[in-house]
């Protein structure tokens, strides 16, 4: 007996320790929402919470352990359990909010991960800095979405063009300007970060939900309003202000933002001296209201006015090399003024007859009226630079190699009226959904085009490519009659009537232990143009798309994806118009069968959360419609006669690199050729080879409440700033690197996690003051080429255009 007694207290502790308990709850944030993606673990051990917030952990009996809640959006928790019996305890703890961080939906949301889509919290978007703050300045630190022009919003995704992204505010599909031809006429983009609750951006192989474009999607929802608010931001940029609220029956709601930005200080520090008055001013509007549960309707509004005066004097550049320096001066005379008025309205009625159905109405309409105006006459000096040090003239222009002038004339109109009529119908059960629309849209565009380009008839710069006459200049006279460079004269007036309609169907459930999901569907488009009273051409696209995710069920936290399928671009307004602004109504849609395979990694490092994510893609394109691309102009030859393909790969590594703000890097390589003519295939003006992206985040220890945000950005040369209508195959030199670093600091004085001290900071929610340093290293970086020939060698010489220099802004925040 006293040896069996013996024996079981020798292995009893081992009983304990070989028994588990369990160890459950919902964690869930202040406003007592479950949070999906805690991570939950004890030495090497642990899991993760559910899209309900519950989990499921088995921890020791007889052992003490230390269990530690982590989010990358929330503070951490940590909590001992000692269990001297093996059972059940249940513990649901609450979260903080991480003020500090920027909070990254798609790091938790398995859905949008398996779906490759990256959802992001827009509430600090507007902290981060850049020329252009908001949205698509998030964007372009991402892997694939790359752009050289700091004044521009728009963006290329993985070899496309801007012409290629998606961008949808509530369901509606957005349009932007025209005519723009240079980042610094954009003005604003049309999203309103203030008034943004969602983002989901996906970079390829995305749902046939979606529309018929052939790179990328950005959608965007705007907020429902819960409370009154009102924010003001103000800074030496502009200012903009935003007042949202609801009824006291809670059935009405509203969100106004109104909006105006001004770049000179951006384009006083260019090599260009100007006078420049620019104004962008918009007001927007999201008005709800509930009749019931079941049925709401929603409008949303905008109006914008962008002008654009801008009057050059002169500009001085030097290029070339130490031993050979170049200078070009050039005087001007004239001006431009443009203005671009835009307005847009959408109404949208949602019925949820059941906890099945829900069923979207929206009715909407686009305007667009252009104007385009400019005279200017530039004289230039093409001078070699005294390079002797021992010169009296050193640094000085020695002799001048090239003098000439050039004559600038547009008188372009434009006025475009775009509405359609959408439904759209979801049926949700259990873990199946599916997915039905159909749209039709009808398009009126009137265009006038007058432009035209004269150069001097001394020979010292380029002559029209059609040019016969040999010019062999000064030494024989030139004796052929002046003739524009280029001209354009051309008047439109095309109607574009589309029917469009996509049936989608997606799952998730289980293989064995391991999670899956998936989708498959079809979009259909036909589109009828006619155009300038000539015989309409019909033609019709079919899109088939798939998606399929796999979360395996192993120890690390693992997510595999393939996408892809066969996208379709039916052609808008600018890809039927030629060079010469003629219509070419039987322009085929752009074909591109995408191949993405996808991998995210989720994981702890230094006891804190990170992630990272790896896509792989394939892009072969037909019927490709070949372009140039000057400043943010695209102008397309108007043919389907080439074919091209996108390859590359995109690494993203995100996570809290300073303890309590996310961070992340991103890498993108990528390389897109196309073959135009079967002339074999040579680089595609957006061949962007390597993409490096540092978003930073960081505070002071001692000083919490004093936070850095810095925003890093390289981008290799891509082809571009040849000539106008130059042959592509002569010119593949590459603009130099796109290199930028912009900083900003921020004092948070009141916010919801300090209250106020002071008596005067009471009656603010939030109050803000900060300072932001745009290109702190004052790189000169180039977006186009202004092309010059000598007389002597008739080299061509092409003079970067130099973007912005060092600018410093301030910044105001309050909400009320």
């Amino acid at each position: 007996m006293k040896k069996s007694f013996c024996i079981i207290a020798l292995i009893w502790p081992f009983v304990l320790l070989s028994q588990t308990s369990l160890l459950k709850g919902i964690v869930s944030n202040s406003s007592k929402e479950p949070i999906e993606g805690v991570s939950i673990s004890y030495e090497n051990k642990g899991t993760t919470t559910k899209a309900d917030g519950s989990y499921q952990l088995q921890i020791p009996t007889g052992k003490t352990i230390v269990v530690t809640f982590t989010h990358v959006a929330y503070k951490s928790i940590s909590k001992k359990f000692t269990l001297r019996s093996n059972r059940t305890i249940v513990f649901s703890p609450k979260l903080d909010v991480l003020i500090q961080s920027l909070k990254e939906v798609s790091v938790v949301n398995k859905k949008n991960a398996a779906q490759g889509v990256l959802a992001i919290d827009t509430k600090k978007v507007k902290r981060l800095p850049g020329a252009n703050a908001g949205v698509e300045n998030l964007l372009m630190t991402l892997p694939g979405v790359n752009n050289t022009n700091e004044l521009s919003t728009q963006y290329n995704v993985r070899g496309g063009n801007f012409d290629e992204n998606l961008v949808y505010v509530n369901g509606i599909e957005i349009y932007r300007p025209f005519l723009v031809r240079s980042g610094q006429q954009e003005g604003l983009s049309f999203i309103n970060s203030d008034m943004v609750q969602q983002i989901h951006f996906s970079a390829g192989g995305f749902q046939a939900k979606y529309g018929d474009k052939l790179s990328s999607v950005l959608d965007i929802t705007y907020k429902t309003p819960k409370s009154f608010k009102a924010t003001i931001d103000l800074s030496l940029l502009g200012g903009s202000a935003t007042i949202e609220g609801i009824s006291t029956n809670k059935k009405f709601s509203a969100l106004i933002g109104f909006r105006h930005r001004d770049n000179s200080l951006f384009v006083n520090s260019k090599q260009v001296e100007t006078n420049y008055t620019p104004s962008f001013s918009d007001v927007q509007s999201y008005l709800s209201y509930a009749f019931s549960d079941k049925l709401s309707l929603s409008f949303l509004g905008n109006f914008s006015l962008n002008n654009y005066n801008y009057t050059p004097i002169s500009r001085k550049t030097r290029f070339g090399t130490l031993a050979n320096p170049i200078e070009l001066i050039v005087y001007y005379q004239g001006q431009e003024k443009d203005s671009y008025l835009t307005s847009f309205g959408a109404l949208n009625l949602k019925h949820t007859p059941n906890d099945f159905w829900t069923f979207n109405t929206t009715l909407s309409s686009y305007n667009t009226q252009e104007e385009e105006y400019f005279d200017i006459l530039a004289s230039y000096n093409l001078g070699a630079v005294d390079s002797n040090l021992g010169s009296e003239n050193f640094g000085e222009v020695a002799f001048s190699e090239g003098i000439g002038s050039q004559l600038n004339h547009a008188r372009n109109d434009l006025d475009a009226v775009i509405t359609n009529m959408q439904f759209k119908a979801t049926y949700k059960k259990d873990e199946n959904q599916i997915d039905l629309g159909i749209l039709y849209q009808n398009e009126q565009i009137k265009d006038r085009i007058i432009e035209w380009e004269v150069i001097d008839s001394l020979g010292f710069s380029v002559r029209p490519l059609h040019h016969s006459i040999n010019n062999n200049q000064p030494y024989d006279p030139y004796t052929g009659s002046i003739e524009p460079y280029q001209a354009i004269r051309a008047f439109n007036s095309v109607q574009i009537d589309r029917i469009s309609g996509f049936a989608q169907y997606s799952r998730k459930g289980f293989w064995n232990e391991h999670q899956v999901w998936y989708n498959l569907g079809v979009r259909a488009q036909n589109w009828r143009v006619k155009p300038n009273d000539q015989p309409a051409v019909s033609q019709l696209i079919i899109s088939p798309r798939a998606q399929f995710a796999i979360k395996p069920d192993w120890d690390q936290d693992l997510l595999f994806r393939i996408s892809g399928g066969w996208y379709s671009q039916a052609p808008f307004y600018k890809e039927l118009k030629d060079s010469n602004g003629n219509i070419k109504a039987d322009v085929k849609a752009q074909q591109a069968i995408h191949a993405v395979l996808g991998n995210d990694y989720s994981f702890m490092l230094w006891n804190r959360p990170f992630k990272l994510t790896t896509e792989i893609y394939y892009k072969h394109l037909s019927d490709v419609n070949p372009y140039t691309v000057d400043n943010v102009r695209i102008r397309y030859q108007a043919k389907n006669n080439a074919t091209a393909y996108a390859t590359g790969i995109d690494v993203r590594l995100n996570g809290e690199f300073v303890p309590g703000n996310e961070s992340w890097i991103s890498i993108g390589l990528l390389k897109t050729q196309e073959n135009i003519d079967q002339r074999g295939y040579i680089a595609r003006p957006t061949d962007q080879r390597l993409k490096v992206g540092v978003l930073f985040q960081d505070y002071v220890p001692n000083l919490p409440d004093l936070k850095a945000y810095i925003n890093l950005v390289y981008n290799s040369g891509v082809p571009g700033g040849a000539p106008s209508y130059a042959d592509a195959y002569q010119f593949q030199n590459r603009l130099s690197a796109y290199k930028r670093a912009d900083l900003g600091v921020s004092y948070v004085f009141v916010d919801a996690n300090k209250k106020a001290k002071a008596a005067w900071l009471k009656n603010f929610r939030e109050f803000t003051m900060g300072l932001e340093l745009f290109n702190i290293f004052d790189i000169q970086n180039s977006i186009t080429n202004t092309w010059v020939r000598d007389v002597y060698s008739k080299t061509q010489y092409g003079i970067p255009n130099y973007m912005t220099g060092r600018v410093l802004n301030f910044k105001l925040g309050v909400q009320f």
